[in-house]
């Protein structure tokens, strides 16, 4: 019939008018900031740095690779690698950025820095609300209020920083057990070295 596609196209939004009215589920209108509606877990803003333990300059995961500066479309990371090693959470040395800047203004949230990213060291924020006045300074992020906590990359975004964790508990876990492994057998060759072999004879004085 000319005109069914119009006529179910008005059925439906009178439904939602009048069904507004009347149950609390179709209510779409939020009185924010007083009132916020619940962020799903896939919601992706800006970038933020993830630390491991409560100290961010020791904890902090990126190693200065540079990949995701190098893979953003808009080039809006910036970043100084550091000339030493310092321990990380883990006690390991690594490399640090020295400086790890992000242009706000400039990102569009694309996500791939943290595709790219081999130690799950960058990650997506949720937060929104970050209108400034100062249109140059105020939008460039240092390294300092970019690093966020663990903890924090588990409450936002609990699904995939559970399958994180749960990665880097098993490498941990096979590295422990290498060193361990390598602990024993060098044991054993010490023990054997001091033990004399069985072609051997102790002479009698």
């Amino acid at each position: 019939m000319i005109g069914e596609g119009i006529l179910k196209g008005l059925a439906e939004t009178a439904r939602n008018f009048f069904g507004s009215y009347v149950n609390k589920d179709r209510l779409t209108t939020v009185q924010f900031p007083e009132e916020r509606l619940p962020q799903i877990e896939a919601t992706r803003d800006f970038p933020f740095l993830v630390y491991d333990g409560t100290d961010w300059q020791q904890g902090l995961r990126c190693v200065s690779c540079q990949i995701c500066e190098k893979e953003c479309p808009p080039k809006c990371i910036y970043i100084e690698k550091s000339k030493d090693k310092k321990p990380d959470a883990t006690g390991k040395p690594q490399s640090y950025p020295t400086t790890f800047n992000i242009d706000i203004s400039v990102c569009m949230s694309c996500q791939i820095c943290v595709e790219v990213c081999p130690f799950d060291a960058i990650k997506m924020d949720v937060a929104f609300e970050l209108s400034t006045d100062d249109r140059f300074g105020g939008l460039l992020l240092n390294r300092e209020q970019l690093a966020k906590s663990n903890e924090y990359y588990n409450k936002i975004h609990p699904t995939e920083a559970a399958a994180v964790d749960a990665a880097f508990a098993e490498e941990r876990a096979k590295a422990e057990a290498k060193a361990r492994q390598a602990a024993e057998a060098k044991a054993a060759a010490a023990a054997q070295t001091l033990t004399p072999g069985a072609g051997e004879t102790t002479r009698v004085q």
